[in-house]
């Protein structure tokens, strides 16, 4: 009865798991259809986001993202802890769900669970980026800078409030202390 009941809630748990990473994005978020990867490697700054207990009380949040040697994309979140008066980092790998000139990656921190990362508007020059996760329980503004103009701003809030996002819940993020995880032009982790 015991192996039973074992093997009954490692199968429930892994059809959770299954279910859980086929849904990818909303249902209204279209990821961008010309992206360039290598356009998007460097270093970003969370400009807003929802928030979520991975980031509760964190300023100061980056991440940083570069190419592996076997070309999946490596991703380092970092911010600093304000409860714990500390530098968190956690290190993640992406890879495209389609297309490499589509913005539809997944993103797994703990494999084999991967998300949906949509970059759903991103201005011409990459610069600043709108980025919606596998529901509307995820959302995140980006800027290669720690601010973003005032009409870029505008734009990706009506945009997410037409997708269906509540804009009025998204936390603003402090950037007011320079991060020890901010990568220097590295956009290969390795030379090959």
């Amino acid at each position: 009865m015991k192996k039973k009941l074992i093997l009954g809630t490692t199968i429930a748990m892994g059809a959770v798991m299954l279910l859980r990473s086929m849904k990818t994005k909303p249902r209204k978020a279209e990821p961008i259809k010309d992206f360039d990867l290598y356009n998007y490697l460097g270093n970003w700054y969370e400009i807003a986001r929802l928030d979520h207990r991975f980031e509760k009380h964190m300023t100061n949040v980056m991440a940083s993202y570069s190419v592996n040697e076997d070309g999946n994309i490596r991703i380092i979140n970092s911010g600093y802890q304000a409860k714990k008066d500390k530098w968190e980092k956690v290190e993640a790998v992406g890879k495209f769900r389609g297309s490499e000139h589509e913005g539809a990656l997944k993103v797994s921190f703990f494999t084999p669970i991967y998300e949906g990362y949509n970059i759903i508007s991103i201005d011409d020059n990459y610069k600043y980026a709108l980025i919606a996760g596998r529901n509307l329980e995820y959302l995140w503004i980006l800027s290669r800078e720690k601010s973003i103009p005032q009409n870029i701003k505008n734009n990706y809030l009506k945009l997410a409030e037409l997708i269906g996002y509540n804009i009025s819940k998204l936390t603003w993020v402090r950037h007011d202390k320079q991060s020890p995880f901010e990568q220097k032009d590295i956009l290969f982790d390795k030379d090959f």
